[in-house]
């Protein structure tokens, strides 16, 4: 939207002028459907008499403003969503009253109303810059303040802010069945962590005794999911996480009470609103879920709460610093869990998910250094990315291992107790962690958060006989980003044993520039696979010998070690994405070792990495055959799976991703009707959805089906699953149905926008989707601009025309990005899907080979 940027330059200098005090906000909740009042009391003091500065609003009407007394004119100082404020004294007071639009975005205070039963809920969402659509403020996270909240809502709602909820007093005058909650003073924080979420949420109260004294906990949800709140399991999680970060930072909880509540039709997985936890209620399944789901679940409560010391009590300046907030809640959340909670073995999950997932990233024409050069708001908002979480939490996993734990620990409890209720940057994180270490990390730094790109490491040796002779690791950077880094590896030698593929030994070595010797391997005797990275300890794509490459294929599923079967998997999915392992082959590995993968993660994962493979990395000549192979593979793993398995249900979910055959779709409508089924596997609600979609992407189901799948599940989600279904279908009316709706449409809410947009480049539809290429290009030139960060950036993400994957459609996007007007931020994810197209392309040439 125009005028909403804010640059760096602008908040330094605002924040060099000014002191934020206080902020009185009234917000009145009961005017409309569509919009409520917001009041601002804003009290700040200014350093230089005289000067000017500026207070954030977005998308206000009938405004009145008042500045020290005086009434201003808002058609003369309201401009770009800013009011312009002159004539500053020592101590200022503004008064801004305003009525606000309900989003339908997920951005601001978002309005939702349940089709199951008619009741209203709302939430807000601020960070990055939303605040200022709720009320008016200093939008930068160095300005922090206090907030007092006084609310108006329906007598009959529940009401939660960052402070304690007080008992609603009668509104009086403002209408019978009104209320008015006035809540205490937060503490100190920044604009982007404050929350406001009402409505007719159903709600349960527990205690935690902190060291600093009981925490009061909250758990909240829609009533109509309210059967599918699992309290025991998340009240486990929550206290293990405070038991561990409490001792582990040193610092307790500082923000009184602690509030999780599960709100729908959320834009990602959770927000760490101070006390006022935030999270996508998809997190409380209506439908059986394998254990990746929970593990994932945990690992997002405690991603939340790490983020009350790191980025709520001690907060960054500026969004340069955004990786550190997120990388370190990565981190810190992987951690608590390995080491407080029965998912003991996430970090595999973790190298199995969220680190390809950086992998991917840092490849793409859009990687940035871990620490970005986020220089006004709309390149922050970009950088949520794969780089900014997973890479920054691998690095920051790989410093843990450079200083040592205890040392590591030492310095972030340093780093609270000196910082709390401030703001800081890297250097001040990175000093503590010198003093506790003795370590000079200033290079360190250099070298792995300030450079982009990924390095490989390869074995070279030489043998005599069938021991090393020699033995040394190559370490490659990419042309465009050359750095050569120092990495801390394991180096694990596995044989076969048994019928099992046993670790023999491991070397734990420090490689530095282009080619390090190793002389301890010298002599040994050669393994049948030989692991670099072995742990898991940096952050580096790794190569298999030819042996090794062999053997995996071959033995993957005897691996007895996870975490290496993790690393094994990821390195054959590198080769095949940089086409130097065919795609046939990487499926072969998979169907040879997904039916006893034990970690759930890499279950659910590998057959979306299969479907990658088999759409867009083989050779178009023999794509037929693969996908038939692939199918009959996931077939049969999907009947020897132990009954009631999680196996079981990830392989019929990933079938009915990809089933084409008449035989397996007739499986899968058996499934749905009831005339065929499998013992332990219990088609219910969510999975119901999973076929009726399956069977709609065949053709096999029309609007009728939809339709009536549907009215069995009249809910919002229900709703959305139905939306995707109809997005799916085979034929040219539901592609433009699809586009209009995705690309054109205002009036969607935003997780039935994400999910129309989600069915529309379905693989094998490009047929469908040919006639619509100019459309697409001509919509991104001006769709940041017309539907705003949310929208634009879903529709241009996953509407990427892949399926029509060819040079003679690369060139044409490729002329756009060169031609267009359109904004950077809009180009990137189009650069982005173009660079999938172009490793697409160069991989099915490989595999043709």
């Amino acid at each position: 939207m125009p005028g909403t940027n804010l640059t760096r330059a602008e908040a330094h200098a605002r924040a060099s002028l000014l002191t934020a005090d206080s902020y009185d906000i009234s917000l009145d909740l009961t005017v409309g459907e569509t919009h409520f009042l917001s009041t601002t009391v804003l009290r700040f003091r200014s350093r230089e008499e005289e000067a000017s500065t500026f207070v954030d609003l977005v998308d206000a009407s009938d405004l009145e403003i008042t500045f020290n007394s005086e009434r201003l004119d808002p058609a003369r100082v309201y401009r770009d969503s800013r009011i312009e404020l002159t004539g500053l004294r020592g101590e200022n007071e503004l008064t801004v009253r305003a009525r606000l639009p309900y989003s339908r975005t997920g951005e601001g205070l978002h309005r939702f109303v349940d089709p199951a039963d008619d009741r209203v809920y709302l939430y807000s969402q601020f960070e990055v810059p939303d605040a200022r659509r709720v009320y008016a403020n200093f939008e930068q996270p160095d300005l922090k303040s206090v907030f007092t909240f006084t609310v108006t809502a329906p007598a009959h709602w529940v009401v939660v802010s960052n402070a304690p909820s007080p008992t609603p007093e009668p509104a009086g005058g403002a209408g019978e069945g009104t209320a008015i909650w006035r809540f205490e003073p937060t503490k100190r924080m920044s604009t982007y962590i404050t929350a406001i979420i009402a409505g007719e949420y159903h709600c349960v109260h527990h205690s935690y005794e902190g060291a600093g004294g009981e925490i009061a906990l909250g758990h909240y949800c829609r009533r109509s999911i309210k059967e599918h709140l699992d309290l025991d399991e998340l009240l486990e999680v929550t206290k293990q996480g405070f038991e561990f970060f409490e001792h582990t930072f040193g610092v307790p909880y500082a923000f009184g009470k602690y509030d999780q509540l599960y709100v729908p039709e959320y834009n990602m997985g959770a927000m760490e609103n101070a006390g006022a936890v935030t999270f996508r209620d998809e997190y409380l399944p209506r439908s059986r879920q394998v254990h990746a789901f929970y593990e994932q679940r945990a690992n997002t409560i405690l991603h939340e709460m790490a983020h009350m010391w790191f980025g709520d009590l001690v907060t960054m300046k500026w969004w340069d610093d955004l990786w550190l907030n997120e990388s370190f809640a990565e981190w810190a959340s992987h951690h608590a869990m390995a080491h407080a909670t029965k998912y003991t073995d996430v970090w595999t999950g973790f190298t199995n998910a969220r680190k390809n997932w950086a992998y991917r990233q840092d490849q793409l024409p859009s990687t940035h250094p871990i620490a970005a050069d986020n220089v006004d708001l709309e390149a922050v908002e970009v950088n949520f990315d794969g780089i900014t979480y997973a890479k920054g939490a691998s690095t920051l996993k790989q410093l843990v291992h450079w200083v040592g734990e205890e040392e590591f620990v030492t310095g972030l409890r340093r780093y609270f107790a000196e910082h709390a209720w401030g703001n800081t940057e890297f250097a001040d994180l990175l000093e503590a962690l010198e003093a506790a270490s003795g370590r000079e990390l200033g290079t360190w730094a250099e070298e792995w958060l300030k450079t982009s790109g990924v390095n490989t490491l390869s074995p070279e040796f030489s043998l005599a006989g069938d021991d090393y002779a020699s033995f040394a690791v190559r370490q490659r950077a990419s042309e465009d980003f050359p750095t050569l880094r120092r990495h801390r590896i394991g180096i694990g030698l596995y044989d076969l044993t048994g019928g099992r593929l046993e670790l023999r030994e491991r070397l734990e070595v420090d490689i530095d520039g282009e080619l390090t010797t190793i002389a301890a391997l010298a002599g040994v005797r050669r393994p049948d696979l030989l692991l670099l990275n072995d742990g898991d300890l940096t952050y580096a794509k790794i190569r298999l010998d030819e042996r090794s490459l062999a053997t995996a294929i071959a033995h993957i599923d005897v691996v007895s070690d996870s975490l290496a079967r993790a690393l094994l998997w990821g390195a054959a999915w590198d080769m095949t994405r940089d086409g130097q392992l065919r795609a046939r082959d990487f499926v072969t590995l998979v169907l040879a070792g997904a039916g006893s993968e034990t970690d759930s993660t890499a279950v659910a994962r590998l057959p979306m990495y299969v479907r990658t493979a088999v759409e867009y990395y083989s050779d178009p000549d023999h794509r037929d055959e693969l996908r038939a192979r692939w199918e009959a593979g996931l077939v049969a793993l999907l009947e020897g799976a132990e009954p009631g398995s999680d196996h079981q249900l990830s392989f019929a979910r990933a079938l009915a991703g990809i089933a084409h055959s008449p035989s397996a779709l007739d499986l899968l409508a058996g499934l749905l009707d009831g005339s065929r089924g499998l013992a332990g596997l219990t088609v219910d609600t969510d999975l119901r959805w999973t076929l009726v979609v399956a069977l709609a992407r065949a053709g096999v189901h029309g609007e009728a089906e939809i339709d009536a799948e549907l009215a069995r599940d009249n809910t919002i989600s229900g709703r959305e699953r139905a939306a995707l279904a109809r997005a799916v279908r085979p034929d040219a009316a539901s592609k433009a149905r699809a586009f209009h709706d995705a690309m054109v449409r205002d009036d969607l809410p935003n997780e039935t926008q994400r999910q129309i947009a989600a069915g529309f480049a379905t693989p094998g539809q490009g047929e469908y989707l040919a006639p619509l290429l100019e459309e697409y290009l001509t919509a991104a030139d001006t769709l940041w601009e017309e539907k705003g960060v949310q929208r634009a950036s879903t529709a241009l993400e996953l509407m990427f025309p892949m399926p029509l994957a060819s040079p003679e459609v690369l060139a044409r996007v490729t002329e756009w990005l060169q031609t267009s007007p359109a904004n950077p931020a809009a180009k990137r994810y189009v650069r982005e899907g173009a660079a999938d197209m172009a490793r697409a392309l160069a991989a099915q040439a490989f595999d043709a080979g």
